[in-house]
């Protein structure tokens, strides 16, 4: 068997696995780079040849774990998609949005350029086009929760709810090896009779346990079947998340403190999952009264008004206190979709206090660029940030604490008030990663961490090396090969 790391190394996007057992090859995830230092990354081939992959395994439906999956089809992959239904629906959706927003931003950095007599550091041409999404569509095949499928000979694939996401999995691959079967030596495998039984398990992205809409990640403690070799995410490997419950209690302090001075919240969200999460808390601060019915609320995020007819047809992810909100027919007051750019306009000349969410979440593509240069200057307003910054996007650069940003070509002063609401985060903590981890009933052979900053991989890495001394540990570099 022989692994190989092509993303999310010393860095949290670009996600992307290699595998090859016998003569099956395949990915786990296929994802963008979206961290300035390291877009370079999204213009070249794929370290693996393209063509000769035989399936990719999809974590779920984020952009840094699904949206090279177009490149990658580009580039000669002719072999199937695997991913929970509900991934596969928003999986879609993602990539066309994907798509035009590049077609856009090409166009007017091709404009831009030619103005200003000047060459920027990478290609002013898509990394892909809607057709090109086209070409994706009929490679994925759906996978149901906690039911195994063989997807190649001696090779089954599991998929397991890691609440991240809607439709988000955690995977497990069993690899069954028989005498005529080189050896995997390095790691302990599991005896059946004649064949011997290795197990992988990648974490994807792991959610927080009491989130609101989707159901708890579940832990995989089955005795039976013993991990050989995980691979697990390390976002926040080094810190510790402030608790779910003091969630809404910030966001409406920081709604009522910018309502008082007449100015407009803006809030950068992730059109799958964070959005929707927002909009079920904002129900909950207006039931309660602890924010306004008469303050206007916008989701101005074509993507994120798709999401959310997405999310209505699967329940199956709910949690049971969303399918009984679901029941009752709840409904956000003084609350407006918006889906077209002449909506999304006529906000930059309405008066008065309002609350606007918009994607991308990192401020780095979309609709939120505009409202952030239109809004960012004004004292009387507010920019909320609600999930993890990237170094090297928008947003963390305006979280980080600049005076100035540039945004569209043109330099902005920040003079609004640059808040972050803590504990609404979609990763799993340094503890709750622990935990996780924890409950499988035997320490693997080997654990390798990634997807995190090298500061938290490093740091998320000392802490299992500490608590499992039957396992190795290793934080791989970008392009590391390893054989077993």
């Amino acid at each position: 068997m022989r692994m190989r790391f092509l993303g999310a190394n010393g860095n949290v996007t670009g996600s992307q696995h290699f595998v090859e057992f016998e003569n099956f090859r395949f990915l786990i995830d296929c994802g963008m780079v979206q961290e300035r230092d390291f877009l370079g990354r999204n213009w070249e081939p794929c370290l693996e040849s393209a063509s000769s992959l035989d399936a990719v395994f999809l974590t779920h439906a984020h952009l840094d774990h699904c949206g090279l999956l177009p490149k990658l089809v580009k580039d000669g992959f002719r072999g199937k998609i695997y991913a929970t239904s509900a991934t596969v629906e928003l999986t879609k959706l993602i990539l066309y949005d994907s798509a035009h927003i590049q077609e856009e931003d090409a166009l007017f950095k091709q404009k831009r350029h030619q103005k200003e007599n000047r060459k920027g550091p990478h290609p002013v041409t898509p990394l892909y086009r809607q057709e090109d999404v086209d070409a994706v569509i009929p490679l994925f095949r759906s996978i149901t929760y906690s039911k195994p499928k063989t997807v190649a000979p001696n090779v089954e694939l599991t998929f397991h709810e890691a609440g991240h996401v809607l439709g988000s999995a955690f995977i497990e691959i069993k690899l069954t090896q028989t005498k005529q079967t080189e050896s995997i030596s390095n790691v302990k495998s599991q005896q059946e009779g004649d064949k011997k039984i290795t197990r992988l398990l990648f974490s994807g992205d792991l959610g927080r346990a009491g989130r609101p809409i989707l159901r708890d990640p579940e832990v995989f403690n089955d005795p039976t079947r013993p991990v050989d070799v995980l691979v697990i995410e390390s976002t926040y490997g080094d810190r510790t998340s402030a608790p779910i419950e003091d969630v809404d209690e910030q966001l409406a302090d920081i709604i009522n403190r910018t309502v008082r001075r007449d100015g407009k919240v803006i809030m950068p969200v992730f059109a799958v999952e964070r959005a929707q999460e927002v909009l079920y808390r904002l129900h909950g601060l207006q039931t309660s009264g602890k924010i306004s019915t008469e303050t206007p609320i916008f989701l101005d995020s074509p993507m994120a008004v798709e999401a959310t007819m997405i999310f209505k047809r699967h329940p199956e992810c709910f949690d049971e206190e969303t399918i009984q909100r679901v029941q009752e027919g709840v409904r956000l007051q003084n609350f407006s979709l918006l889906r077209t750019s002449d909506e999304s306009r006529e906000l930059n000349t309405m008066s008065g206090p309002a609350i606007i969410m918009s994607s991308s979440g990192m401020c780095n593509a979309g609709r939120i660029k505009h409202h952030l240069a239109n809004h960012i200057g004004y004292k009387n307003n507010s920019i909320v940030f609600l999930g993890y910054q990237s170094r090297g996007t928008l947003g963390y650069q305006i979280l980080g604490g600049a005076s100035e940003v540039r945004i569209h070509g043109q330099k902005r002063k920040i003079r609004a008030e640059i808040a972050a609401i803590h504990g609404i985060s979609g990763h799993a903590d340094q503890q709750e990663l622990l935990k996780w981890i924890q409950a499988i009933p035997q320490s693997p052979s080997q654990i390798f961490v990634v997807h995190g900053e090298a500061k938290s991989s490093q740091t998320f890495a000392k802490l299992i090396d500490s608590k499992f001394e039957q396992s190795r540990i290793c934080v791989p570099k970008y392009g590391e090969e390893f054989e077993f």
